[in-house]
């Protein structure tokens, strides 16, 4: 199929696909005349795209036009849409047209429908911070496909280093490939040596707040910028680790005993851990949980609208351990 559509959050991952595509696709030696891409701010950028992707490549191998970051699935003129319907089946096999966006396409409009017939689209959405199976998960299927070997306690520890940066997955194991230099599996020593843990810091952070720990949250909020931890990732790591404590909580005490119903709820794909996640949760008040929650939208909001983000997050950190450790006023 020509046609493809990119669409997600995980830059890293699309640059990647792109590249892939791009290199599958143009004959090395003609790609400055068969490679067009076409940016957001491109006058008519769709009509030219479609033009180009009419035109018979020169020389060897095939031309590629990519429409980057484009609008077309969320807001499309009746008359672009007549003219999308007409290029789109007579696109040549000369051809791969690529569109590629950060947002996701509006089910409900036309072009995204008439690009579901035509085009193969894929999703690059990153994982959540706090999806720690999934996250593992990627970790394995990246160390396999560039042929690093990790035993389960290094994917585990790595997953825990590196959380769902993309970019920095394939970093670290391009540095562990050159550090093994053989086919002996690496192993949790090797991690620890290699990476630094910035993902675990943050879910430590969470695990501090749970135990009302103050002085050991603020080393840690410290450890992070120290690092260059971007704040909003923070924030999101411990608005999603709340969440998912908070759910749990929740339907535990509704009286709810299939741990695959409420790992379904908080979107854990592993049932097993709910178990664990019980345990970290069961001296816990329900009200501390839910009164967490407002504390973290205010940290978000806060850094959104460009407050101080070592202050906002130190005085937010103290006051969620105030709340779980008890000394907080309860509303």
């Amino acid at each position: 199929m020509p046609i493809y559509l990119f669409w997600g959050d995980d830059e890293y991952a699309m640059q990647q696909a792109v590249k892939d595509l791009r290199d599958r696709t143009l004959d090395p030696n003609w790609a400055s005349f068969n490679y067009d891409k076409i940016p957001p701010e491109q006058p008519d950028g769709v009509i030219q795209a479609l033009n180009q992707a009419m035109t018979p490549p020169f020389g060897m191998g095939q031309r590629l036009v990519w429409l980057a970051e484009t609008t077309l699935c969320q807001r499309c003129s009746e008359d672009l849409l007549a003219e999308l319907s007409r290029t789109l089946p007579d696109i040549p096999d000369s051809t791969v047209l690529l569109l590629t966006s950060s947002s996701k396409p509006d089910g409900r409009a036309k072009s995204t429908k008439l690009l579901q017939k035509h085009a193969e689209i894929r999703e690059f959405a990153a994982i959540a911070p706090w999806q720690t199976d999934q996250i593992v998960q990627r970790v394995r299927q990246v160390a396999q496909s560039t042929g690093v070997k990790l035993t389960p306690g290094a994917a585990q520890l790595l997953a825990e280093a590196i959380g769902n940066d993309t970019r920095r997955l394939h970093n670290e194991l391009e540095k562990l490939h050159l550090f093994a230099g053989s086919n002996k599996p690496i192993d949790e020593g090797a991690i620890a040596l290699l990476v630094s843990a910035s993902a675990q810091n943050s879910l430590k952070l969470a695990e501090a707040i749970r135990l009302g720990d103050t002085g050991r949250a603020i080393a840690l909020v410290a450890d992070l910028f120290a690092r260059n931890e971007p704040a909003l990732r923070i924030a999101a790591t411990l608005v999603g680790q709340v969440r998912t404590w908070l759910w749990v909580k929740l339907m535990t005490e509704s009286g709810e005993r299939d741990n695959a119903a409420i790992a379904r709820a908080a979107d854990i794909a592993n049932p097993k851990r709910i178990y664990f996640l019980q345990q970290d949760v069961r001296a816990i008040a329900l009200y501390r949980l839910q009164q967490s929650l407002p504390l973290l939208l205010q940290l978000e909001a806060g850094l959104k609208h460009g407050a101080d983000e070592r202050v906002l997050m130190q005085s937010k950190v103290i006051e969620l351990c105030q709340v779980f450790s008890g000394t907080g006023q309860r509303s």
